[in-house]
């Protein structure tokens, strides 16, 4: 992941401010009831701004978010509810000095590791900091969907009181590496004084099947005991962009 957000994050969540934290907090909670997770300290692998730590706080779970970019735990700790806590560390090699019951990485984290070494070392570390049948809970891009809708370019446009962001995306596929590279061209719009600022970014992302995952799992001492599509709980299919896979440690 590298640099990619170092820029970004100052204006994360103005792009994602349609994204409903609530509700993918609840199918959080929801998918933990059902899975019969016990205990309440949850590990949230790139946690962002710190808005689902917060309110999976709010439903009496302690969290500690592991973040490599530094802006975006700086904005998190503004904001932070009791029991959350922040490490500035990559999530293929963070350390901690307690065990969870739960990890998490939501927002397709586990896409932007696109080596399998990087994914093995990730999955392994999560496995040593895990509690016996603690529950790993991620979704990746859906290898089905990006070979059925192949990808293309999308403008996003949003603004506030203060700027206005323009972000075009356009998709390069390595098919052969099952990775999509998202380019961005962001350009921001200070509406105080007119100024704009241009900046760059290249987002790789991998895409997977679920053999690849139950591969992965088995390798690392888990096995996949769900899979569905992320919020909406559907069976996976060629119209499915991200699924929801739930691990449990063996």
């Amino acid at each position: 992941m590298g640099q990619n957000f170092k820029l970004y994050s100052q204006y994360y969540d103005l792009l994602y401010k349609d994204k409903d934290y609530v509700a993918e907090t609840d199918y959080l909670i929801g998918l933990l009831e059902k899975y019969h997770s016990k205990g309440n300290k949850i590990i949230e692998l790139g946690s962002g701004t710190g808005k689902h730590a917060n309110l999976l706080a709010e439903k009496g779970h302690q969290i500690l978010g592991i973040e490599q970019s530094a802006e975006m735990v700086e904005i998190a700790n503004q904001n932070k509810k009791e029991g959350v806590s922040f490490q500035i560390a990559d999530i293929t090699d963070f350390r901690s000095n307690i065990s969870f019951d739960i990890a998490i990485s939501l927002f397709h984290v586990i896409s932007y590791l696109t080596n399998n070494g990087a994914l093995i070392k990730t999955f392994k570390n999560v496995h040593h900091y895990l509690n016996k049948e603690g529950l790993f809970i991620f979704d990746v891009w859906h290898s089905a969907a990006v070979h059925s809708q192949i990808p293309e370019k999308r403008t996003k446009i949003l603004r506030n009181q203060n700027i206005e962001v323009t972000r075009n995306a356009k998709p390069v596929i390595y098919s052969e590496l099952n990775i999509v590279e998202v380019n961005y061209d962001i350009t921001v719009k200070d509406l105080n004084n007119g100024s704009t600022h241009f900046f760059q970014e290249q987002h790789p992302m991998r895409h997977f099947s679920r053999p690849e995952i139950e591969l992965l799992a088995y390798t690392t001492g888990f096995e996949v005991i769900h899979t569905e599509e992320f919020l909406s709980q559907a069976t996976p299919s060629v119209e499915t962009w991200g699924v929801c896979y739930i691990l449990k440690k063996l």
